[in-house]
């Protein structure tokens, strides 16, 4: 249920119905905009009598949510959600009206080929440095990061560069470990629907990425979505990195219908990997130029200095001078995009 705030209602209202909610033995989730408080509720396992809340001071309207997110939806948070990756004032942000570029390679290899691929990023003007140091592979006896010492890393990127860090956590204990490191936890693909490490990235103070699962519907994508939001980790993007179906010219197919869908219904920003989404180098600028223009806020990509020699994913990593070329189209298609002021 969500329990609609009038425009006027005081914060004695809003607390007034907090009270209230907490009373039931539930949990309360207000969020302010620029016009009203919405107030969520989480924790009940069964309808909720709406008559509770129809009379209490400043309450304007009691919703009933018949889907299983309420606090991923346009009714409870109106207004766009803008993740700033930093507390710093200049910090960069996602959904906004920058464009997110998170650029690096799918995982770190050495401090000679992180900082060497780190260079080209901040060169393209990203603010962003994506690495994995733990690798969910398929085969057991693929590579599987560097661990902490590829996180050390890492942090050693950020100090030289500049750059915010995303880099995947696999369980909670790595949640951990990113914290210390890290900038931005990324959920991967695999791990959507391991709902103890949701929760645990919803109890920390660094923002998350959520890639959706490589079967994982609509309704899935924004249910995992809303473990991390239930504990009260507003700091949410989401990344479709394509899906898998009967296709066999592509890794997986990139569902770009889905950043136009979640627009509809959902105030948190999403991304899109094309890196991922396709597995073929060839295709990566392409599906990251209609990424762009479907309206993503933001685009993963992976690139190597060496792409035939990389330990991980180098079928499906840009070369240099690629993903330069890459960035400068996606910016222009962007830039052309951007609403026009009227006079």
């Amino acid at each position: 249920m969500l329990i609609v705030m009038k425009h006027d209602a005081s914060a004695e209202d809003v607390a007034g119905v907090v009270h209230v909610i907490e009373e039931m033995g539930y949990t309360a989730h207000a969020v302010a905009s620029s016009n009203r408080t919405a107030i969520g509720i989480t924790g009940n396992q069964t309808a909720i009598d709406s008559s509770r809340f129809a009379y209490l001071s400043g309450v304007a309207e009691t919703i009933r949510v018949t889907k299983p997110y309420k606090l991923t939806t346009l009714d409870f948070h109106p207004e766009k959600t803008i993740v700033r990756v930093g507390e710093e004032t200049n910090a960069p942000t996602i959904g906004g009206e920058e464009l997110a570029i998170i650029a690096g390679p799918c995982a770190v290899e050495s401090h000679a080929q992180a900082f060497a691929i780190a260079a080209v990023v901040k060169r393209s003007g990203a603010r962003f440095f994506r690495a994995g140091a733990y690798k969910p592979r398929t085969s057991p006896y693929a590579f599987q990061g560097m661990g902490e010492e590829g996180l050390r890393i890492l942090a050693e990127v950020r100090e030289a560069f500049d750059l915010k860090i995303v880099t995947e956590a696999m369980n909670e204990v790595q949640v951990d470990l990113v914290e210390r490191y890290g900038d931005m936890i990324q959920i991967g693909a695999r791990n959507m629907q391991n709902f103890p490490l949701l929760r645990r990235a919803g109890r920390s103070h660094l923002p998350v990425l959520l890639k959706r699962g490589m079967a994982a519907t609509f309704d899935e994508l924004l249910s995992s979505a809303e473990y991390i939001l239930a504990e009260g980790n507003q700091n949410l993007v989401l990344c479709e990195r394509g899906i898998r179906t009967f296709t066999q010219h592509t890794r997986n197919t990139l569902d770009l219908a889905v950043v136009p869908a979640l627009r509809r219904i959902s105030h948190l920003p999403i991304i899109v990997d094309p890196s991922h989404g396709t597995g073929k180098s060839y295709m990566v600028a392409a599906l990251a130029r209609a990424g762009v223009a479907v309206g993503a806020d933001g685009l993963m990509i992976e690139v190597h200095d060496h792409p035939d020699h990389a330990l991980s994913d180098g079928s499906q990593s840009l070369t240099v001078p690629d993903y330069e070329r890459a960035i400068t189209e996606v910016r222009l298609i962007h830039e052309a995009l951007m609403p026009v002021a009227v006079a």
